[in-house]
């Protein structure tokens, strides 16, 4: 039986709690723990019942990057299976990008290589003030490159050209300056307490109009503000209008009451 490299698990709010559970080799991900994410991201984006998903780690750092040993493996492979093998990873990056709830991730310790893509992909990211930022890869001769358009999306390309190039750390106060992170905690304590006050929002936000929100985040973002442009964003506020919960919404805003999705 494969060992979980990943735990999944669904509170009463309807927060999924996705943790890497690989403590004891940093929570470094190979392609059992890649596919460990892809399964966990699928299903609980399939899952009605799913508010937010919140990313973490068990251990001292949320994550190394790629497993060594795994690197290794690949080495000795053809380039079609290390293209069959990228692509894997990068369909995880695009499934957590893509989620159609909130995302959030809590962050400690190292992060580095692949594991900053996984946060530039979060909706919300929290860091501890001992976090440290790497893009390794090509201290060992190899690219950032799949999670690449995430990273730069989050940090800039202005940043992108000097730390992709040298591999030089950067710590969660410069992260926050760059945008790649919103809240700094001081603790691991401040880091779950700080969670859960971001989390409160979606309790009480339409949840058709928080995914409507984050589709529309993908669809205008660095797009030219053209006839077309335009066209979809009328669309999108028609539709969202007409939709049961944004009837529910205005019907109970006018009526000075709660809506039916906040409860209580």
């Amino acid at each position: 039986m494969t060992k979980q490299y990943v735990e999944l698990s669904l509170d009463a709010k309807g927060v999924a709690w996705l943790t890497l559970n690989r403590p004891e080799v940093h929570n470094a991900f190979d392609d059992i723990m890649i596919e460990q994410l892809i399964t966990a991201l699928e299903e609980t984006d399939r899952n009605t019942n799913v508010r937010a998903l919140v990313l973490r780690a068990h251990g001292k750092n949320f994550s190394a990057g790629a497993d060594l040993a795994w690197m290794k493996r690949m080495a000795n492979h053809s380039r079609q299976k290390n293209l069959d093998d990228a692509s894997r990873l990068a369909l995880l990056m695009e499934r957590l990008n893509h989620y159609s709830k909130p995302t959030m991730a809590l962050i400690k310790g190292a992060v580095y290589g692949g594991a900053v893509g996984l946060a530039a992909c979060c909706d919300l990211v929290i860091a501890t003030r001992d976090s440290k930022f790497c893009l390794s890869e090509v201290r060992i001769g190899l690219i950032p490159a799949v999670i690449s358009p995430y990273v730069i999306r989050a940090i800039g390309e202005r940043q992108a050209r000097r730390y992709f190039m040298t591999a030089e750390a950067f710590n969660a106060v410069t992260a926050q300056q760059f945008g790649l992170v919103h809240e700094l905690a001081e603790d691991d304590v401040e880091l779950d307490s700080l969670c859960h006050q971001l989390l409160k929002p979606f309790y009480r936000n339409s949840p058709q109009a928080v995914s409507a929100a984050k589709s529309l985040i993908h669809a205008v973002s660095q797009q030219p503000i053209d006839q077309a442009l335009i066209r979809d964003t009328a669309t999108r506020i028609a539709d969202i209008r007409v939709s049961d919960e944004g009837q529910e919404g205005l019907n109970a805003f006018l009526s000075k009451r709660q809506p039916t999705w906040i409860e209580e």
